[in-house]
């Protein structure tokens, strides 16, 4: 059973951060100073619970009004394959639409550009570098309910 659920505890913060730097850190090779930043003080993060045990996180903050901005998505590898993206880019853009964000922007990874289009989200940029690794920009009009 795996469950999504928005970090209000230092304890749960610390779960999303321990999930990104298996990922971006250890995985990718992603300097720990780029990875954990000033902007994970006001970003609203979450982390996906497989029962206890956190295996996925996510962060979404203001990148202006009415503009959110995704970052930090990420699955432990073992937990890969199970539609978990699916489900933590859910959470987040509800939390995007009822802090009535009208639009959602990213920067994916250029191999994870796919999983992205497939929920709607549509390139807006060249490929361009960040932390040695491709990358496109990404949007999403966000529809409220």
């Amino acid at each position: 059973m795996f469950t999504v659920r928005v970090a209000h505890s230092d304890l749960e913060r610390e779960d999303a951060f321990s999930v990104r730097r298996k990922v971006f850190v250890e995985e990718q090779g992603v300097p720990l100073s780029l990875e954990l930043d000033e902007l994970d003080q006001t970003a609203a993060h979450f982390v996906v619970y497989a029962e206890n045990q956190p295996i996925g996180a996510g962060r979404i903050r203001d990148a202006s009004k009415g503009i959110g901005k995704v970052e930090r998505v990420c699955i432990l590898k073992e937990f890969r394959g199970n539609h978990l993206g699916n489900l933590i880019m859910k959470a987040l853009e509800e939390y995007a639409v009822n802090t009535e964000m009208h639009k959602i922007i990213l920067n994916a990874q250029s191999y994870a550009i796919p999983f992205y289009e497939k929920l709607g989200y549509v390139t807006t940029s060249p490929e361009f570098m960040d932390a040695d690794i491709p990358h496109r920009a990404m949007e999403k009009i966000m529809i409220p309910n």
